[in-house]
């Protein structure tokens, strides 16, 4: 986008480089690709033992943005940290090529530039982490994202209920990776959890992680059609067994989405797989994240559960598509001191 008028809006303040330095450091911080997660053994017994306490779950979360709140300049760099982690998403049944290419361009350039250079920040090559769409318009958000390095998200496997034969959903698989995505977002069959089938949950992400091939498998527990904190663990812990590469909370779709307490149960899970075997396991929360304010909490459970490396994009992600428009909208408030109409920053 242009400069307004032809010059900035506002002048940059030098003052916020330090704390927008947090928003690029993948060099300082030993953040080597990672290798795939791969199948290994069907453990019951490590299932056995997991029992997750409600009450001590929903204290943890209750003071997690009141005692690490991040405030004024800093919330600067955080912002642009979500930014690098959100997968931009549309999943609408009015889907169009059109709007796939545009939601690209955004993803390419996700902060106006007058807004980047005002921070200090125009050399950061900021762009979302992903673009996840339907398998449909895979071949079309490929071309508009070729030699950027944005990676191409698919939703499979009869998403959003995965409730389609078998063989259909394993099909769905392999033609989305020959399209060119490099990530599948599968759900899983609720029936296995809710019926304690865990072996069959185990086989069958096995043979979704095998039809992904090269592409990463990311994993739709659906937490809030599992019943209870209990669940969503060993669900978590199944599909890294299985070869997951990342765990994630919710189609968007469901009653209840991505929340605190699920979001803290399956971090856990991940630092006790990552503990026991070694292997690092991405999380995506997915579903009703819609402000910058609730982006930056989920970087700080990240932080404090995980550490600094899980605040990549090769570990981390949001699953949104409105949730950028209110971090752009913040960025500029934290130059002008205005809030700007939602419609200064469009997705598509």
């Amino acid at each position: 986008m242009d400069k307004i008028g032809g010059k900035l809006p506002f002048q940059p303040k030098k003052n916020f480089m330090h704390d927008v330095q947090i928003a690029n450091e993948n060099a300082k911080t030993g953040t080597e690709p990672l290798t795939h997660n791969r199948p290994r053994a069907f453990e019951p017994d490590w299932l056995t033992d997991i029992r997750v306490n409600l009450s001590a779950v929903e204290r943890r979360c209750a003071t997690l943005n009141t005692r690490r709140s991040v405030k004024k300049d800093q919330q600067v760099a955080w912002m642009l940290k979500a930014i690098s982690c959100i997968d931009l998403t549309t999943l609408a049944g009015d889907d169009t090529p059109g709007r796939v290419r545009r939601l690209c361009a955004k993803a390419k350039n996700p902060v106006r530039p007058e807004i980047l250079k005002g921070f200090g920040a125009e050399d950061l090559h900021l762009t979302t982490g992903a673009v996840c769409v339907y398998h449909t318009m895979v071949e079309t958000a490929v071309e508009a994202l070729k030699g950027t390095g944005i990676p191409v998200a698919a939703v499979s496997t009869g998403f959003p209920a995965g409730l389609s034969p078998f063989d259909v959903r394993l099909a769905e698989i392999r033609a989305s990776v020959a399209a060119g995505a490099g990530e599948i977002d599968i759900v899983i069959t609720r029936a296995h959890v809710l019926n304690g089938h865990w072996e069959a949950l185990y086989d069958e992400v096995v043979a979704f992680k095998e039809a992904c091939g090269s592409a990463h498998l990311k994993t739709i527990i659906a937490t809030g059609e599992l019943g209870n904190l209990t669940n969503v663990a060993k669900a978590a812990l199944v599909c890294m067994m299985a070869g997951a590469d990342f765990v994630k909370t919710s189609t968007g779709m469901e009653s209840k989405n991505a929340n605190l307490p699920v979001s803290l149960t399956m971090v856990r899970m991940i630092r006790e797989f990552d503990e026991r075997t070694g292997i690092k396991v991405g999380f995506k929360p997915a579903g009703g994240i819609r402000t910058a304010k609730e982006a930056v909490g989920y970087l700080v459970l990240m932080k404090e559960e995980l550490g600094r490396r899980w605040l990549e994009p090769d570990l981390f992600r949001f699953g949104a598509s409105g949730l950028l428009g209110d971090i752009e909208r913040q960025l500029e408030y934290h130059l002008t001191g205005r809030y700007s109409a939602a419609n200064r920053h469009p997705m598509g």
